[in-house]
């Protein structure tokens, strides 16, 4: 393992595959957002997110394994996905839910059940 990250979004010289990366994980809280119910608890959501920020690490991981035909580490990929995971929570929670965008993800994506009608007389 020579530098940590190895991956490029972190680089002083990005590459396209590097800016690729930063761009899909700065869209994760969106595609949160629209796969999930306004209902769903906090902590599934961010777990979600989690998930898609160490998929995103690892796919750019592959990739530029292959394309630079280096070994493939996950020290790096651990590391990356945390910080990849800490720039989707920034990014929600410092544009995207000011402005209202993860709102209207929200709104526009997966929808709860509306009230059946037991309940709605109860």
């Amino acid at each position: 393992m020579s530098d940590i990250p190895a991956l490029p979004v972190y680089g002083f010289a990005p590459n396209l595959g590097g800016l690729l990366s930063l761009a899909i994980t700065i869209v994760l809280p969106i595609l949160v957002g629209l796969v999930t119910r306004r209902s769903t608890s906090p902590g599934v959501k961010a777990v979600l997110l989690l998930a898609l920020s160490a998929i995103n690490s690892v796919l750019s991981a592959w990739l530029q394994a292959e394309n630079t035909a280096a070994v493939f580490e996950w020290i790096p990929v651990v590391y990356s996905t945390a910080i990849n995971f800490g720039i989707a929570v920034a990014v929600h929670f410092g544009l995207f839910k000011p402005t209202g965008v993860s709102d209207a993800a929200q709104e526009s994506g997966v929808k709860d059940k509306p009230a059946g009608a037991a309940e709605r007389l109860a």
